[in-house]
């Protein structure tokens, strides 16, 4: 299993080190771009948090335009020493890409506090704050097994990795996981990737092909088969529904069926 990356766009190493640095460990994964190519590269095969660049690096901006036609669900930030006389520059930043900005060398010590908050898992998370409720995950295990499975939705995520990260066993997570009238937890995966899904297919930059591919399904058929047995919809149906519509249609008498597993 693995977490969402910040794709970061920096100007030389000392800057790729002093982001990674004000980065909680843990809490997020930073993949170094060097290039506009290497960000759209990026894109294409791994699940993004948010992009992050510096506007004097050439083809920034570009990047930063390109991704908010293509790419709205990503949320953008603009990390820069902006200067009082590049007020031209900040404001091709906030209207020209639509990305926050960030002062380097002002707001370097909240970084992490102006960034985490933002990113697209955050979102994700907020919009799905009820679901621990819905699904009677009112247990500590339960609702850590949840922010688990969120926060770690990209690629193939086990029963036994999450259980590894909470410091239980596999079995003694499974068996808590579903008592009190809950999912059992590979439902709840499911739910979790369908949702992740749905929020991906609402950028007009990322096929069905992509998108099974950045989740660790094995073709876009499977995930299709997933959509349907989570949602009720093809996965060309996920968009429309939106991460809340997809636990609406889940919570609709989908919550038990274990005919689709996710491996162990």
């Amino acid at each position: 299993m693995s977490q969402p990356a910040i794709i970061t766009l920096l100007k030389g190493p000392a800057a790729r080190t002093a982001f990674r640095r004000a980065m909680p460990r843990g809490r997020t994964r930073v993949a170094s771009c060097r290039s506009a190519a290497a960000v759209e590269r990026l894109l294409a095969a791994t699940l993004v948090d948010a992009i992050v660049v510096d506007a004097r690096v050439p083809g920034a901006l570009a990047v930063l335009a390109a991704c908010r036609v293509a790419y709205p669900g990503v949320p953008r930030f603009a990390y820069s020493a902006f200067r009082p006389d590049e007020a031209d520059l900040l404001v091709s930043c906030i209207r020209g890409a639509a990305a926050r900005p960030i002062f380097e060398g002002v707001e370097d010590a909240v970084l992490a506090d102006l960034i985490l908050p933002g990113t697209a898992s955050a979102v994700r998370l907020a919009t799905l704050a009820g679901a621990p409720r819905l699904l009677r995950l009112l247990d500590p295990l339960q609702e850590q097994a949840w922010r688990v499975v969120m926060r770690r939705v990209g690629g193939r995520l086990r029963t036994s990795d999450i259980a590894a990260e909470l410091g239980v066993s596999r079995e003694h997570l499974s068996r808590q996981f579903g008592a009190g009238g809950a999912p059992n937890l590979k439902r709840v995966i499911d739910l979790a990737r369908a949702a992740t899904a749905a929020d991906l297919l609402a950028n007009p930059g990322y096929s069905v092909r992509a998108v099974a591919r950045i989740l660790g399904f094995a073709s876009a058929s499977h995930l299709s088969g997933a959509a349907r047995r989570v949602a009720g919809v093809t996965a060309r149906g996920l968009s429309a529904l939106g991460p809340a519509g997809v636990l609406g249609s889940f919570l609709r008498g989908r919550t038990r069926s274990r005919s689709w597993g996710t491996g162990r």
